[in-house]
């Protein structure tokens, strides 16, 4: 099926702007809660939400085999499950709904007053239930910078890593939308010179710059996912913010990986961009330097230029942009992700997320975490009010950014953003 929603030359009869994230070529999906409190699924061109449950009841999506509900449901994962066959199809019928040339529903007021909403009637939900969550650590740069840290630069690298995507299963029910506030978490950490460990609050809260993916139904247990099959099941991207504990982490982490200093959130951007919108922007990943076995070797482009920023702005502060990257940067890209993922036949579920591991580029400016930012701390990141930071402050708000352009178009992914609130504290009963 043709990819007739990516037409660069296609305007919409909505008001898109000019350096607009969403325009008619982008069709993302997501969830939002309506003016009436309905939740429906949905998409979103210019500054304009659109309700497609309302849009499929009134039969704009005639001919496309959908089920009379798969539009009415608080999660993703059913439409997800459908495939990229019924995905294209939706994003061609909206496309051509939305077209400027297209009056069914530009002149249909009545319609239009049930499907449309601005962004200030709706409240963006997560747009799937995650099953699982696996995060990967797949920037080479990153996991350079790290190794040379905590151990040296001839041995940066563990001696596994050129060989498979290092990765790690993560915790799922702290995975927030963007929007929602965190508490600085608690736990154990080791004071230097010390060998018994202390409880309390973490002091070196980072954030960490990623992209996710979320995969649709794959596979039965036993049964690997070819690589030149692998984004077949992969419906889109989202924002990423992995927020960590790296005090907690360095304590913990030995020898099963992290754990509490990242089980406290993790932060997504709400509305999920498609493989099929990104099509436009898929550029060569990098050269592997070590020989990589035969079910990791793939052909054509199977990386996307996305270019990613990340702002910190602290409480009633204009926001400093601190970092600035790009998802091509990613060592191991995200069919060689989802091959080792199922090569040993672990399935693979509708809605399950696969985080990128923290996307640092080759420049000190486009480093994917304070950790790099500042060297450990030894290298403060000043800011616009003149404050200095080493680590993330409490009621600093994290934001993150991510858009491809190119001949014109630009698709983009909106932000994630998420406030660092102090420790939790229970509320007084008496």
């Amino acid at each position: 099926m043709p990819l007739t929603a990516n037409n660069p030359d296609r305007k919409s009869w909505l008001h898109v702007d000019k350096n607009s994230d969403f325009p008619i070529q982008n069709i993302p999906f997501g969830v939002f809660l309506t003016r009436d409190d309905i939740i429906t699924i949905g998409t979103r061109i210019g500054d304009t939400a659109i309700d497609l449950g309302a849009l499929h009841q009134l039969g704009y999506f005639e001919g496309i085999p959908l089920t009379d509900d798969i539009f009415l449901q608080d999660t993703l994962n059913d439409f997800i499950a459908d495939g990229r066959k019924t995905w294209r199809a939706v994003r061609n019928r909206i496309a051509k709904i939305f077209d400027a040339e297209n009056n069914e529903l530009k002149d249909n007021k009545k319609h239009k007053e049930i499907v449309l909403f601005r962004l200030d009637e709706i409240e963006m939900q997560l747009p799937v239930q995650i099953g699982d969550y696996t995060d990967f650590y797949s920037s080479i740069e990153h996991a350079t910078n790290v190794g040379t840290m905590f151990r040296d630069p001839e041995n940066a690298l563990m001696p596994n890593w050129l060989h498979i995507p290092v990765g790690y299963h993560g915790r799922s029910s702290s995975i927030i939308p963007s929007g929602i506030p965190i508490h600085r978490p608690q736990g154990q950490t080791l004071p230097a010179g010390s060998d018994t460990p202390v409880f309390g609050p973490s002091k070196l809260v980072d954030f960490e710059l990623e992209m996710a993916f979320i995969t649709t139904d794959a596979n039965d247990l036993g049964e690997p996912i070819p690589i030149n099959e692998a984004e077949e099941y992969i419906f889109g991207l989202v924002l990423f913010n992995d927020w960590s504990a790296r005090d907690i982490q360095k304590w913990e982490y030995v020898p099963l990986g992290p754990f509490l200093a990242k089980s406290f959130a993790s932060s997504i951007s709400p509305w999920i961009v498609t493989l099929d919108a990104l099509e436009p922007f898929r550029v060569e990943s990098p050269k592997p330097i070590k020989p990589q076995l035969p079910y990791l070797q793939y052909k054509g482009k199977k990386s996307y230029d996305i270019k990613l920023e990340v702002a910190i702005k602290p409480k009633s502060a204009k926001e400093t942009i601190v970092s600035k990257s790009n998802f091509k940067y990613m060592y191991w890209n995200m069919s060689q992700q989802l091959a080792h993922h199922t090569v040993n036949g672990c399935p693979v579920n509708s809605g399950d997320m696969m985080g990128s591991g923290t996307i640092s580029g080759p420049t000190p400016d486009s480093f994917g975490s304070m950790l790099e930012l500042s060297w450990r701390g030894e290298k403060p990141v000043k800011l616009k009010d003149g404050s200095e930071r080493k680590f993330i402050n409490d009621h600093d708000t994290v934001i993150m950014r991510g858009y491809c352009e190119k001949d014109g178009t630009r698709i983009g992914f909106g932000e994630v953003s998420t406030e660092l609130l102090p420790i939790y504290t229970p509320k007084n009963n008496k």
